[in-house]
């Protein structure tokens, strides 16, 4: 199987992740000055990453996690995500994505019950990171190896041999849960206000998006959503659907046929000298460089489907 690139994925991904028959994907990401984040977006999946190279921040529900080269993540089915670089700093990371269903969190039995399903609705929490001075580290990172040697090897049975690695993960992390659920209801709130912005936004980018109109799903003040979405985004709310566009129309670019104008125009820039001027910005050259050195690019754009949507 072909490791792919996936750098910027929509908030609410509608991309599978694997096959039916076997959800399980490997993901390579590699952020750098050139491409330095991932969007903030979930998906019905959970994540085992290993990061490789580097360092990067991880903002998980709401909180930050400083990771480095070594660290292990566990994300859960529906958690909010996104990942960071600060510049001149670069990260490469492993993650496999995976359907809980595919542990058989849908069976009946007791693993399932009292552990899969709870994982996944989230009223029982692994730890989203696992650093080296951890006690379950040194296992885990063996069982990581071990899921990249089968995936690579692909002998007849890896995919049992997944499935098994993935249920001794999950084993492995459970003795260090939370007991229960100890979310605050506002913070579950907020999660769930910000996740339906982020929603819109990637449904509508390619319109006029204003402060006003977008704070008014939260039932916020424009002040008070500003200062919402920059804190728990990291950047502001306009700068966030200036990326987003841009990495749209990177996106598009790469796959060719279109011209620029048609690009910046289809996603959301009615302006051809400020689409120019952002993009360079960016990612250090014009839009026609870019279309030039997209096939030496060390990184390959998401393809959109039908939908618009990743």
């Amino acid at each position: 199987m072909k490791s792919d690139f996936e750098l910027s994925p929509s908030q609410k991904e509608q991309a599978q992740h694997g096959e039916k028959m076997f959800p399980l994907k490997r993901y390579i990401t590699a952020l750098s000055d050139l491409y330095p984040a991932v969007t903030a977006h979930w998906h019905e999946e959970a994540e085992l990453t290993l990061i490789t190279d580097g360092s990067c921040t991880y903002h998980i529900h709401l909180e930050t996690y400083e990771a480095q080269a070594g660290d292990l993540l566990f994300i859960p089915p529906a958690e909010l995500h996104s990942i960071s670089t600060k510049p001149g700093i670069e990260m490469k990371s492993t993650t496999y994505v995976f359907h809980m269903d595919y542990l058989n969190a849908d069976s009946a039995d007791i693993c399932a019950v009292k552990y899969l399903t709870p994982i996944s609705r989230h009223s029982l929490m692994l730890p989203y990171i696992i650093k080296e001075d951890h006690p379950v580290y040194p296992e885990l990172v063996k069982v990581f190896h071990e899921m990249e040697r089968a995936y690579s090897e692909m002998q007849p049975g890896y995919e049992l041999m997944l499935k098994a690695l993935l249920l001794y993960a999950t084993a492995l992390l459970v003795p260090y849960r939370e007991t229960e659920n100890i979310r605050p209801q506002l913070e579950n709130e907020h999660t769930a206000k910000l996740k339906l912005v982020l929603e819109y936004i990637s449904e509508h980018y390619a319109e006029d998006l204003t402060i006003p109109q977008l704070s008014k799903l939260c039932f916020f003040s424009e002040y008070h959503f500003m200062r919402f979405f920059k804190k728990y985004v990291g950047i502001s709310c306009l700068e966030y659907i200036k990326n987003l566009r841009l990495e749209k129309a990177a996106s598009r670019l790469a796959q060719g046929g279109r011209s620029v104008l048609d690009v910046s125009m289809s996603c959301g820039f009615s302006n051809l000298s400020y689409f120019y001027r952002e993009f360079k910005k960016k990612y250090g050259m014009t839009p026609k460089q870019f279309i030039r050195e997209a096939p030496s690019l060390p990184f390959l754009p998401h393809r959109e489907n039908s939908t618009g949507r990743v």
